[in-house]
């Protein structure tokens, strides 16, 4: 794709970057990533697996490559509380879209909170009011972020919004998605909801032992074992319970 548009055409590793015996290097991955390069193509992209299969610490490591705050917020966000991101960002190299947008979004469950502070003691200077957003539920905090600060064309990263959402506003964040896709935006999503990874047209990487495969939504092994659950939730809990 020599010629394409979209913000983000290829992750590898950078200059000089070899897979070592060390974290996150030891991740299947992340070694693959590092050894064959991922190519990301327009639109959305999924990465679904298991915990501990670095589809969060691929997702992270891309945007502070693109330069968003590893805490989360955009590209112009310089949120630090107390670092615990990995290194591996310094070890990739973005291959940039020729005239390609530079803004992005890094949505991070785990540190939303600190963001929205972090939010209400930098107040934007022009456009609508800020939420508030400490106000709100988890949830419709969740997804007003989601609908207030998803809106320049760029590139999205998500880790696992889906954490605090319900049923409905999986569907809605669907549906910002789409709406980000359409307009030009490329988005990264790490999740564990087959409800967001139904988006249709989505590329979905599956990220376990194996490395990183790609596939589709039905053969999912996400889709597969809830699919399982809901028909029998008996046969899961007893080996629990």
């Amino acid at each position: 794709m020599p010629f394409a548009a979209h913000p983000v055409r290829r992750v590898a590793a950078a200059e000089g970057i070899r897979p070592s015996g060390h974290w996150p290097h030891t991740i299947p991955a992340i070694r693959q990533l590092l050894t064959d390069g991922l190519d990301l193509n327009p639109g959305v992209t999924f990465l679904v697996g298991e915990n501990g299969t670095g589809k969060s610490t691929l997702v992270e490591a891309i945007a502070v490559a693109f330069g968003m705050s590893p805490e989360g917020g955009s590209t112009g966000a310089r949120l630090t509380t107390r670092a615990s991101e990995s290194p591996l960002a310094g070890d990739l190299l973005l291959t940039r879209g020729v005239g390609a947008k530079r803004a992005g979004f890094f949505l991070r469950a785990e540190t939303m909170h600190g963001f929205y502070t972090y939010l209400e003691q930098n107040p934007r200077t022009s456009g609508p009011p800020d939420l508030t957003f400490h106000e709100m539920s988890h949830g419709e905090s969740f997804l007003n972020l989601i609908r207030d600060r998803f809106t320049r064309p760029g590139v999205y990263c998500l880790d696992e919004p889906e954490s605090a959402l319900s049923f409905a506003s999986s569907l809605a964040v669907v549906g910002v998605l789409n709406e980000l896709a359409e307009s030009g935006s490329q988005v990264l999503c790490a999740t564990h909801s087959p409800v967001i990874a139904a988006l249709p047209g989505a590329t979905i990487l599956e990220v376990g032992d194996w490395g990183i495969r790609r596939t589709t939504w039905e053969d999912l092994e996400l889709v597969q074992n809830w699919r399982a659950y809901l028909d029998a939730p008996a046969r899961y809990l007893r080996h629990v319970l």
